[in-house]
Formats: structure tokens, sequence, C-alpha cells
């Protein structure tokens, strides 16, 4: 699914929580990839690394210039970028999917996929996102979601709808990835 959209050469948005993010930003590094980061203290030391990794860095969030960000980033996908966004960041609350991946995909006619990441081992740290890291050595399992599209016409309440729904789904994608041996 997600392979055959890059190959393809075809842009989407991908959307993880803030608590796995870890192992997200890195697994799709130098992939040209648009970032939607926080214009907080947290968020500089994420652009650092983003950069680093060859991301394209757009700062703001639902609480600073979010509008304006979202603007941007709808923008990058309408012109051939994927995008990334974790919709519970950047202050929460965890795993409550806010509007900005579901509104970015509807707004730039290109798919939204989701992505689940667990950890066989892992600290979890005491913070709002529960944020996960691997201890060394630790197998990790990654889960994406089929892509889908959402009507550019598709009415304020339906989108609503639509964003609880996908909130309901990457919860269970989470709950599958860190579902180590029971498959």
């Amino acid at each position: 699914m997600i392979d055959e959209l890059e190959g393809a050469n075809r842009n989407y948005v991908l959307a993880f929580w803030h608590g796995q993010m870890l192992l997200a930003w890195f697994s799709h590094r130098n992939k040209h990839f648009t970032a939607l980061i926080s214009k907080s203290k947290d968020g500089d030391l994420l652009f650092k690394m983003l950069k680093n990794w060859n991301y394209r860095v757009v700062r703001g969030s639902s609480s600073k210039g979010g509008d304006v960000a979202l603007g941007v980033m709808v923008d990058y996908a309408r012109n051939g970028e994927s995008v990334v966004l974790t919709p519970d960041g950047p202050r929460g609350p965890s795993h409550k999917m806010k509007a900005g991946a579901v509104i970015t995909a509807k707004r730039s006619s290109i798919p939204i996929i989701f992505m689940a990441v667990g950890y066989r081992k892992k600290r979890v740290l005491k913070s709002w996102d529960n944020f996960e890291i691997p201890k060394f050595f630790s197998e990790a399992k990654v889960v994406y979601s089929e892509p889908f599209y959402i009507n550019s016409g598709l009415s304020f309440e339906s989108t609503s709808a639509l964003i609880l729904e996908y909130e309901k789904l990457l919860n269970q994608m989470s709950i599958e990835a860190n579902n180590f041996g029971n498959e």
C-alpha cells in the first residue's frame, strides 16, 4: 500500500501518534517529506533532528500558528509533497485526534495513511504522550493502514465523525503494533 504510492511517486499524508514518533520519523527520513512540528522548545530539538534527516519542516501547531501552518502543509501537499503530522500533538491529550491530518488530506485531495509503532521492550516516559523509547536490540513492529481518500465536499459534521473513526482505527493499530507473538 505505502510502497505502491511511493513507487508511483504519489504523495500522501502520514499520521502517527506523538508518543510513537521516534521510529516513525526515523523510518521516513530522506524521503522528501514535509513535517509539521510545534514552535515549542521540544519542537526546536525535533526541528534540528528532522533537518538532519532531510525533512522540510513547517513550524506551527493547534495552539500557535496552526491555521497558517495547516495552510502551508496543504499547499505542499497540493504541489506533490508528502506530509507528516502527529494528530494528537503537540500537547495532547494523548491518542485523541485533532483535525489537522484529516483536513490536510481533505483539502489537498491526497490519501491519508496511518502508522502505528510497537516495541517488544521499551521504556515509557511519564510525559503527556507516554513517549516510547525502545530498549537496545528490541524488536519493533510497524503497522500501516490502507490509504484513505477523503471527499473534499464532506460536511463539517461528517468530517468530525470521520476524525473520530480514524482515531479509533489508529488506536486499534497501536494495540496491534504492540501485540507481539499473538499474530
